[in-house]
């Protein structure tokens, strides 16, 4: 296998987390932990991320992990715009945890119609 494969998360400029259903983050991409570096960064791997969310949030993922469904939206923190994107991920056949993708959208950024 192409090993350029395996590290393509570290490639790409958008923060990629990922959780399993207990909450607890399995992975940070680099982005990730430069996002999250006054949090912790690295040394998030392995917390709850359920411990840095509000209730509601925690509630949100929650669901999510539940129902299979995913959740997108977007969000304005320190002048930065960023799409979210939260969806569950599978192990045999069941909600196995949460991917976060959060990317940062340029101000005015156009929206097409194809």
């Amino acid at each position: 296998m192409n090993t350029d494969l395996l590290s393509w998360p570290n490639s790409v400029d958008f923060a990629i987390t990922i959780c399993d259903t207990a909450g607890t983050i399995l992975y940070m991409n680099e982005k990730s932990q430069k996002v999250f570096e006054r949090w912790g960064g690295k040394e998030l791997i392995g917390k709850n991320l359920f411990d840095c969310h509000s209730e509601n949030s925690v509630s949100i993922i929650k669901e999510l992990m539940a129902t299979g469904k995913s959740n997108t939206y977007t969000i304005e923190k320190n002048g930065v715009n960023k799409l979210i994107h939260q969806t569950p991920w599978y192990s045999n056949g069941r909600v196995a945890g949460m991917v976060e993708f959060s990317i940062e959208t340029p101000e005015g950024m156009p929206h097409r119609v194809r």
